[in-house]
């Protein structure tokens, strides 16, 4: 891929059209190539290297370049020095079986915490990730750095639509101020879990059509909210523990 189409890719109208994302940094490309051993379709993704990785172990294809075209075509203000460019369509990690429990993130915006979503899914293991439409593209950059590899580990749907989930799930969970605590056997025995929003949450009335059931994370009271990542990081836990 020419490297003025590379730099590109940074935005989410150029990765649709060419159906490729970037991956940056080193251990991001060696969860790439462990992820590749399990998803065939991975082992298109191309590497572009500079000198200092001249002589990295991959089955890659790989592409030298030098410093001035790496900062050219990397979304980091220091680039380490070598990128994939892997074909988004691969990106589908293997599902985990038939007890798999799903997290839906409604609207959710900001890169940071999708990307803290999906590194807390891919430690404790046995989760899927659907995104409703509007959310942020879990292929930005952004996402890609902060799951810290686990994109590629956490099997996710897109677009999802919120009125499906209660044809597919039997027990829908959602925090509110006013649910039961999290440590209600009750909120173990969800096989879906909905987090909304990051300012606006989910509509009352789209969660009543669910019959979602209500949970919350008893705090003190003195702030508002938790972060989202946070949120989901504690729901995740205490449904483990």
């Amino acid at each position: 891929m020419k490297l003025d189409l590379i730099k590109k890719l940074q935005q989410k109208k150029y990765r649709n059209e060419t159906g490729y994302c970037l991956v940056e940094g080193e251990h991001l490309v060696l969860e790439l190539q462990k992820a590749a051993e399990l998803q065939p379709g991975l082992r298109a993704a191309e590497l572009y290297l500079t000198d200092q990785y001249a002589d990295w172990s991959t089955d890659f294809k790989t592409h030298p370049v030098t410093g001035k075209q790496m900062s050219a075509i990397s979304a980091t203000k220091s680039p380490q020095g070598i990128v994939a460019v892997v074909p988004m369509a691969a990106m589908r990690p293997v599902s985990t079986g038939a007890s798999e429990v799903a997290v839906y993130l409604h609207e959710i915006q900001d890169p940071g915490n999708l990307g803290t979503i999906l590194r807390t899914l891919a430690w404790f293991g046995g989760y899927r990730c659907l995104l409703s439409p509007g959310s942020v593209d879990p292929f930005n950059p952004k996402v890609i750095r902060a799951s810290m590899g686990a994109i590629f580990h956490v099997p996710l749907e897109l677009d999802v639509a919120l009125e499906s989930l209660g044809e597919r799930f039997a027990s829908i969970g959602a925090l509110d101020m006013q649910g039961e605590v999290l440590e209600s056997a009750s909120f173990r025995a969800c096989d879906c879990y909905l987090f909304g929003n990051e300012a606006r949450g989910v509509p009352r009335e789209r969660l009543a059509s669910l019959n979602a059931q209500a949970f919350t994370i008893p705090g003190t009271g003195l702030i508002e909210s938790l972060n989202l990542g946070t949120a989901v990081g504690l729901c995740v836990y205490e449904r483990q523990r």
